[in-house]
């Protein structure tokens, strides 16, 4: 048996407290462990007080708890957090196994962690802020450890008439910041970036349909091949007649400009 000879608080954290016992080997007071301010209530910790072996390990338990405990409600304060999330965190933190199930178990009854709450808001979030469509929103759901039975319910707050307002709103932006491709080629490159956006091809479809796609005139057609075909041009400067010709025809012709402005390019550098 030991027994506590004292109890201090520490300094620079008021609600710890060192404990100090006498384990009977002529040694005299030794610092035994600290505790939060929790577990010394909870155990009733005071001076004169004796110990086992039992007692100090369950002690040491209940305080790892504590600690941990901390971690994770600080970690929680920044913002909303699965619980896969706090988890990854206290493993990264090096706690046991045993003390993170303790810990999730505890914030869990206590209403701070809620895989459905917190997928609601996420997904909330994401379609009010950002330009992510649904299926990009599951993934990060998924890759979070939200189950999918959740995150599918979550997903309705993402209503089908937003989807399609957003792919819109890209779809305009998209076609100002690409005046310098030919149409075909801005069709599938918007496509894609709808794909890559996480929205389904029913969205996608609706929202190439709807657009109205700015019409370009003669001048900003050739203006289009004339900026794509300097950079074809380049590539295979260093070829000529029929070879190099058929390079720059099969190039440009990938990039959706039809033969006849194709044509009008290769004259115009012919001329030169």
């Amino acid at each position: 048996m030991a027994i506590i000879t004292k109890i201090t608080a520490q300094q620079k954290n008021p609600d710890r407290f060192n404990v100090f016992m006498d384990y009977g080997k002529g040694k005299g007071e030794e610092f035994a462990f600290s505790v939060d301010s929790d577990v010394l209530i909870k155990f009733k910790l005071k001076k004169g007080m004796e110990l086992d072996d039992f007692s100090f390990l369950e002690i040491q338990f209940q305080d790892d708890i504590r600690k941990a405990y901390s971690l994770a409600i600080n970690y929680l304060a920044r913002r909303m957090r699965a619980e896969k999330e706090i988890v990854d965190y206290l493993v990264q933190k090096e706690v046991d196994e045993p003390i993170i199930k303790e810990v999730i178990h505890k914030l869990t009854t206590q209403h701070y962690i809620n895989d459905q709450d917190y997928a609601v808001a996420y997904v909330r979030t994401q379609a009010n802020t950002t330009d992510k469509g649904p299926n990009v929103i599951k993934k990060d759901l998924k890759e979070k450890g939200v189950a999918d039975g959740i995150l599918i319910q979550a997903l309705e707050e993402f209503t089908l008439e937003q989807q399609m307002e957003k792919a819109i709103k890209i779809s305009e932006k998209f076609y100002q910041k690409n005046a310098k491709v030919s149409l075909k080629v801005q069709q599938q490159k918007l496509e894609q970036l709808l794909l890559r956006k996480g929205y389904s091809y029913e969205v996608i479809n609706f929202a190439l349909n709807e657009i109205e796609v700015p019409k370009q005139d003669e001048d900003e057609e050739m203006e289009a091949v004339r900026f794509q075909g300097e950079k074809v041009h380049r590539k295979y400067s260093h070829l000529e007649g029929f070879e190099y010709q058929q390079k720059i025809k099969q190039a440009l012709y990938r990039k959706g400009f039809t033969m006849d402005l194709i044509e009008r390019f290769i004259a115009e550098k012919d001329e030169k």
